[in-house]
């Protein structure tokens, strides 16, 4: 019998401000112990604040009948606590208004009629241990903020901009650097045109270049789509699925959003080359699916003390040869897009949709006139055929769902010309 206990402890703080006015601030403490048992092949679990033998047992009366999972029941021992610059718990709320309050009075211009700024901060400490001798421990505090704009001019317009990583309150100090940007582009926006439609070259900004393979890509090869046959790349382990110069990866160890370090099964992180040179590589796994699909765990995460699922972390496209101006130059005409709005993926199919912030019309491989409201559509595995790729790489944080569960992750990548549908939102 495999049992794992996990004990777990978070705190979260929220600050809203809406056109000058500060709503209440959003404070939640958690805390709670989870039970997971594997018996004759079936999963019991139980959430409880108990002892460890209660617990286990609990679990152990959940695992009803037999099957056939098998865990990948590596052990692992360690300690881990991540020290920010500033410790969010040091500074005075007070501060933190401060700061909201200066990222607001950047923001106010004419053409914006309304302003949101949220600030966020989390610590989540987690202790697991299972039936081999594996136990871990680790601390990791989180901080952001999210800036929204909306404009007024030939349209109404919302646009947004993130700043979030693991941290203290040194990150979100970095969003002062991008207030006056967000309100500006909110008002261009308000006055740009509608875009043009049909299929054409489209360079992707490094954002949208993240939320491409983190969406229309990344979820293809989460282990337990690849079980449930919701992926066109089942059974493409060692085939070239994308153009030479494609390298994608997988890296909780990278100190963006989506940083662990260890999954919620107490798996190290490690990073995982997805894509290189073109070929699939691997798929994304728990300890569960790593046995079925002969792969590697450590990409089990849960929301709290939900079970653990397949989930990616901080997921990029890495850099290519090309600058912006070469890419633009061989595109010669098309449309250069910013950031994402959402949008919808089918990883059985491999078709995606997503709706851009903005973009910009590009003749004879010069960037002209703002667009609004574009969308982008196409198949992942024709466009990863066909893309050349730029030299440097960003991150763009966000929260990802599934099965109803929401972790913090991390989408990146550099410029990329590709070719795909467009058209308005």
């Amino acid at each position: 019998m495999y049992y794992e206990i996990r004990e777990m402890s978070s705190y979260t703080l929220q600050l809203n401000l809406e056109d000058g006015k500060f709503e209440k601030p959003k404070i939640s403490e958690h805390s709670g112990k989870s039970f997971r048992v594997l018996k004759d092949g079936v999963w019991g679990y139980f959430v409880g604040d108990m002892g460890d033998k209660e617990g286990i047992e609990r679990a152990k009366r959940q695992a009803i009948g037999k099957g056939d999972v098998k865990v990948d029941d590596r052990v692992f021992r360690g300690r881990f606590v991540f020290k920010p610059r500033m410790n969010l718990l040091d500074i005075d709320i007070e501060e933190k208004i401060g700061l909201i309050r200066e990222i607001d009075k950047l923001m106010r211009r004419d053409g914006v009629v309304s302003r949101r700024i949220t600030y966020i901060e989390a610590i989540r400490k987690v202790r697991i241990e299972n039936s081999n001798g594996g136990e871990i421990y680790y601390e990791v505090p989180r901080c952001g903020i999210i800036m929204q704009a909306f404009a007024k001019g030939k349209t109404l317009q919302f646009y947004s901009e993130r700043v979030a990583k693991v941290g203290g309150f040194e990150i979100a100090q970095k969003a002062i650097e991008k207030a006056e940007k967000t309100a500006e582009t909110a008002v261009k926006l308000s006055n740009a045109k509608a875009p043009p439609s049909g299929e054409m070259n489209v360079v992707m900004n490094p954002s949208l270049t993240g939320v491409f393979i983190h969406e229309a890509f990344g979820h293809g090869v989460e282990g337990d789509h690849v079980l449930q046959n919701f992926t066109v790349l089942k059974g493409k382990i060692g085939e070239k699925v994308a153009h030479e110069s494609v390298n994608v990866y997988d890296d909780p160890t990278i100190h963006e959003f989506g940083f662990f370090p260890f999954d919620d099964e107490g798996y190290r992180a490690e990073r995982k080359a997805v894509i290189e040179n073109g070929i699939l590589k691997t798929f994304l796994n728990s300890r569960e699916t790593a046995v079925k699909l002969d792969g590697n765990a450590g990409n089990a995460r849960s929301d709290g003390l939900e079970i653990p699922l397949v989930r990616m972390s901080n997921t990029y496209l890495s850099s290519g040869e090309f600058s912006l101006e070469e890419l633009l130059e061989i595109a010669k005409n098309g449309i250069l897009l910013f950031g994402s709005r959402g949008g919808e993926t089918n990883p059985a199919t491999g078709q995606f949709h997503f709706n851009a912030q903005f973009g910009y019309i590009i003749e004879r491989g010069e960037v002209k006139e703002m667009v609004r409201d574009v969308s982008l559509g196409g198949n992942t595995l024709e466009i990863l055929k066909d893309i050349k790729i730029g030299k440097d790489v960003s991150f763009d944080p966000g929260f990802c769902g599934k099965a109803g569960q929401i972790v913090p992750v991390a989408d990146g990548g550099p410029f990329a010309l590709v070719k795909a549908f467009v058209g308005g939102a």
